[in-house]
């Protein structure tokens, strides 16, 4: 009994000894039991370094150093270009058209684009009669004949009035727009010979 008495005196002063300095003011380093690593030996942001010749710890990136993510190494996917170097903007789409890369297209246009260019794309969404009266419609000549990597450009850069969207949408998600915008372009465009034979009946053809 008289031990466990002495055992338990003893850890009441400890915690006693330890908790009753809290909120004490002191300019001695904190005593830490377990440190956890929290003092590193590193370099600090803007700190001197006798390392480096010019003294400072901050250094330039390795030349052709590329972020995390951040490798755009398919001028087609990234920039709608068969290479960085052309003048003309590819055609087409990186990646195949389906009915996903629609569907996705189109819950992203009705996120970002609609509201400017109307649920059909003929440019009178809510903000043309909020003053925004020049608005581009998909369905002139102009933008069904524009390339695919033109129009990828523009959601990525802004033109004119339009800002840019890269922060917005990503690389897949600019493409999965514009084939939803090729979809609105091909639905107030069609033909009837454009509907296979099989399905022409379906539409009363």
């Amino acid at each position: 009994m008289k031990y466990f008495l002495f055992a338990y005196l003893l850890v009441v002063a400890g915690v006693l000894a330890i908790m009753g300095f809290r909120g004490e003011i002191s300019r001695k380093p904190p005593l830490r039991l377990f440190p956890d690593m929290d003092d590193q030996s590193k370099y600090k942001p803007q700190g001197t370094s006798e390392f480096f010749a010019d003294g400072r710890t901050d250094r330039l990136p390795v030349t052709g150093a590329v972020a995390r993510g951040e490798l755009k190494d398919d001028p087609f996917f990234h920039f709608g270009k068969e290479s960085l170097d052309s003048e003309s903007w590819s055609t087409g789409f990186p990646m195949e058209v389906t009915v996903e890369l629609i569907d996705h297209g189109q819950k992203k246009y009705a996120i970002y684009c609609i509201a400017c260019h109307g649920g059909t794309g003929d440019g009178n969404g809510v903000t043309k009669f909020r003053g925004m009266t020049i608005i581009s419609t998909y369905h002139d000549d102009r933008l069904r004949n524009m390339p695919e990597g033109e129009i990828f450009n523009t959601v990525t850069n802004g033109i004119r009035l339009m800002g840019s969207y890269k922060d917005k949408l990503s690389e897949y998600d600019r493409w999965a727009v514009i084939a939803y915008m090729r979809v609105l372009q091909r639905a107030q465009n069609a033909r009837a010979e454009d509907v296979p034979e099989a399905n022409r009946g379906e539409l009363g053809l």
